[in-house]
């Protein structure tokens, strides 16, 4: 990959390290730093979208847990660029909000708030956007299991009229795959079988 945009990123940031990637140039940036590296991306690069936010949850032996990943994107050039910053804390992790540079992260950060439980320093309204407030559990974290772990329903009438309180997703594979194809036609994800459980044979 020719790393052009990072050679001249390395000129004026000596903190970035070039981050492995197949499809777009992506760089590491600690997490003290984040802001102001932001800041040139879209002020003097033109990165003006931010497309999304998301996480990575190394597991629970890693040395550094939760990283959080940004895909931006300029308008005026048509190219991507990945930035991933780490939480230096695993039992809290936090990291520097950038809602003040791109508004769309609001969102972005409460979803990742939710489903990883990283508190976004400096985030104007940071509460739950998937799950209830009180849920004491983060749905994307490597420690929750697939199916779910059993919890009471926030609202009584819900759990009175359906008898529940989860329904369990099946234990075996996720609910997506895609084929392994040259084009994004040709890998557009579709959903397992899962009419089988642990009762039932997988049918072949």
């Amino acid at each position: 990959m020719n790393n052009s945009l990072i050679n001249g990123l390395n000129e004026v940031f000596d903190f970035i390290s070039a981050r492995p990637s197949l499809d777009c140039e992506a760089v590491n940036v600690p997490q003290e730093e984040l802001l102001a590296f932001c800041q040139y991306l879209r002020d003097t690069l033109g990165f003006d979208m931010l497309v999304d936010l998301t996480a990575i949850d190394s597991g629970l032996e890693a040395a550094t847990r939760f990283t959080v990943i940004y895909h931006f994107f300029t308008t005026t050039k048509h190219e991507y660029f990945r930035v991933a910053s780490e939480c230096a804390c695993n039992q809290h992790p936090t990291m520097t909000s950038v809602v003040s540079i791109w508004p769309a992260a609001n969102w972005h950060e409460r979803e990742a708030y939710d489903m990883f439980g990283i508190e976004f320093k400096g985030h104007p309204d940071l509460k739950r956007i998937l799950m209830w407030e009180g849920y004491p559990y983060h749905p994307l974290r490597k420690d929750f299991p697939l199916a779910g772990i059993e919890t009471d329903l926030p609202a009584a009438d819900v759990a009175a009229e359906t008898n529940v309180t989860l329904i369990a997703a099946p234990m075996m594979g996720g609910p997506f795959h895609a084929r392994q194809a040259s084009t994004m036609k040709y890998r557009e994800p579709m959903g397992y079988d899962q009419s089988w459980t642990e009762k039932h044979e997988k049918p072949l």
